[in-house]
């Protein structure tokens, strides 16, 4: 196992490490302020393709965590960093919100419904059946297939809502085609994190609350990987992985110094 000594950048999910139902989790704000103080790079992660970096900044603001928005990095971003290597000056035919919008769009992209290079689906709370059935026969005629992330479910407070893996699910069954997806357990989010940060993977670690997207992705990526509790896995979780984190903590405040 690596040694959270070596560590001098991290990265960290959101959603149950720092936060939980739009207030801070033990330990966040220490650790964020521990970090800035220090000068540690560091970036926070997240699936959600909805809201843009700013959006994303002022809505933990709220809740108490002080992450200006150049520290934060989504789906959204990872995803529009992809597109812009595969095909720069590309199209693409985009289903989601702003905060995808906005970054294909600042990364050179066409957003166009005719003969697209791509058909690109984030998440979004306003999906129609005119735009999937345009997805489908986009796809048919030629375009890439392209995900944000695969979660299936995301929370709300009357239950689960579908989400972009589900939508993704039906474009799939009917084109055939399976989209290329970006965001964890896709390696690729971290690396392209840590292309951003400027880091190497020998001296990054990794915080989440989940092994089968935060941990294994951050094992792919070579990361030191820490598994907090705070969130989604109980002990009893890990031992049903064949893979181990480096760590396992109760929550982020067992990061804090001093």
């Amino acid at each position: 196992m690596s040694d959270r000594k070596n560590v001098a950048c991290w990265l960290t999910d959101m959603d149950g490490v720092l936060v939980h139902e739009n207030k801070a989790l033990p330990g966040a704000p220490e650790l964020i302020r521990q970090w800035r103080d220090q000068g540690t790079p560091f970036l926070v992660l997240t699936n959600n393709s909805i809201f843009t970096p700013r959006d994303l900044s002022a809505r933990l603001r709220t809740s108490g965590l002080d992450v200006p928005e150049e520290q934060l990095w989504t789906s959204a971003l990872a995803t529009a960093t992809f597109l812009k290597d595969q095909s720069p000056g590309g199209s693409a035919f985009v289903m989601g919100e702003a905060g995808l919008t906005t970054a294909i769009h600042e990364a050179g992209f066409i957003m166009t419904d005719t003969a697209p290079d791509y058909v690109v689906l984030g998440e979004t709370r306003t999906y129609s059946f005119a735009a999937i059935t345009k997805a489908i026969r986009l796809i048919g005629n030629g375009a890439r297939f392209i995900c944000t992330n695969p979660d299936a479910t995301s929370p709300s407070a009357e239950g689960p809502l579908p989400a972009t893996g589900a939508v993704a699910a039906l474009i799939t069954r009917c084109t055939g085609r399976e989209p290329y997806v970006i965001g964890k357990p896709n390696p690729m989010m971290f690396r392209s994190a840590m292309n951003k940060l400027g880091a190497h993977s020998h001296n990054t670690g990794m915080i989440g609350d989940r092994m089968d997207t935060d941990v294994v992705a951050g094992i792919e990526a070579g990361l030191h990987t820490v598994l907090v509790l705070s969130g989604i896995a109980t002990r009893a979780d890990v031992e049903a992985y064949p893979f181990r984190p480096a760590e396992i903590l109760d929550s982020v405040a067992n990061l804090l110094e001093g």
